[in-house]
């Protein structure tokens, strides 16, 4: 399955992508609704870099493991949970510059539901509906951090 969330942001690219490198970044972008415990945080984007973190679902607290496996300083880092509620997920975070002083923020995953088809057959409009949620509240995040 594959997920995109798009925003166009009134900043440069540099700007938004040292957004993201801050140190607080990563808490930053965690939802209010989200009960969550960051155990690891991020120290950087690179390559090796990990993020250990618990989340509640529902009753249920899930551990999740990311690896960031690709990194291309001012333009791109990709993540992969090697341990958490997806079956696979691998997340591209892409800025493009977009004209003078804006830029594309682009969010691409792939990622598998857990029980193959049972699993997409009632678990994938709620997890595309969340994913919807997560990111425009990132996007939106992002936004107000980066312009003006």
């Amino acid at each position: 399955m594959k997920f995109i969330k798009r925003s166009r942001i009134e900043a440069s690219a540099a700007t938004v992508f040292g957004f993201h490198e801050a140190p607080d970044a990563f808490e930053r972008l965690l939802p209010p609704w989200q009960t969550t415990q960051m155990i690891q945080p991020p120290s950087s984007l690179e390559v090796g870099t990990q993020v250990i973190l618990r989340t509640r679902f529902g009753p249920l607290w899930q551990t999740i493991v990311a690896e960031h496996i690709e990194y291309e300083p001012g333009r791109l880092f990709v993540d992969r949970m090697d341990e958490g509620p997806f079956a696979s997920w691998v997340h591209r975070h892409v800025v493009t510059p977009d004209g003078e002083g804006a830029c594309v923020l682009s969010d691409e995953i792939d990622y598998e539901l857990p029980l193959g088809a049972l699993g997409r057959l009632f678990g994938g409009r709620f997890a595309r509906r969340e994913l919807e949620r997560l990111f425009e509240f990132r996007h939106r995040v992002t936004r107000e951090a980066c312009e003006g």
